[in-house]
């Protein structure tokens, strides 16, 4: 196989090109499936989300400007990222709690920093998926409080709330997890 620059691929991929669809798709795949696991609780449910996501990317890839590399794979993570918050919503599965507790504080979660990419991911996996859901828009992917109320119809307020619960549990997480190691 030889090597193909991004934008290159982008073109034959709008000129309807199948072996650079199926190109393109192997160079972004493993990523935009992160992405969708990020969000997603079952294994099944991202993939189906991913090739969702896949299908929608091409279907408007007519339409894209390509400027590089950095602005396409964006591009392709902001619909994985889309993709996902429907399949949630659809499902019913982001489930806010309420707001009732002190948001102020910081929660350090600094030690979210020292693990692997996968441990982390299992740990965020074990909170719950309204908090996952806040926490992996904000942390994660760099949206704004209003960004992430937008997108899921909540205030502003409530995701705050829902970060602050979301780190408070990481936090609790990893302090039950380090005190079987004694420290």
């Amino acid at each position: 196989m030889y090597l193909v620059n991004t934008n290159e691929l982008i073109e034959k991929c709008k000129a309807g090109d199948q072996k650079a669809q199926r190109l393109l798709f192997e160079k972004l795949n493993i990523q935009m499936m992160g992405v969708c696991l990020r969000y997603l609780t079952s294994r099944e449910d991202a993939e189906e989300v991913m090739l969702e996501g896949f299908y929608k990317m091409f279907k408007a890839l007519k339409r894209f400007t390509y400027i590089n590399e950095i602005t396409f794979f964006g591009w392709v993570k902001k619909i994985m990222i889309n993709e996902s918050l429907m399949r949630l919503r659809k499902n019913k599965e982001v489930q806010l709690l309420s707001i009732n507790e002190e948001i102020d504080t910081e929660i350090d979660i600094s030690p979210l920093e020292k693990l692997q990419a996968g441990d982390l991911l299992k740990i965020i996996k074990m909170i719950p998926i309204g908090y996952r859901t806040v926490f992996n828009m904000y942390e994660v992917e760099g949206y704004t409080h209003k960004e992430i109320g937008d997108q899921l119809g909540i205030s502003i307020g409530t995701s705050k709330s829902q970060l602050h619960k979301a780190k408070k549990l990481l936090k609790e997480i990893l302090e039950e997890k380090n005190s079987g190691y004694g420290t």
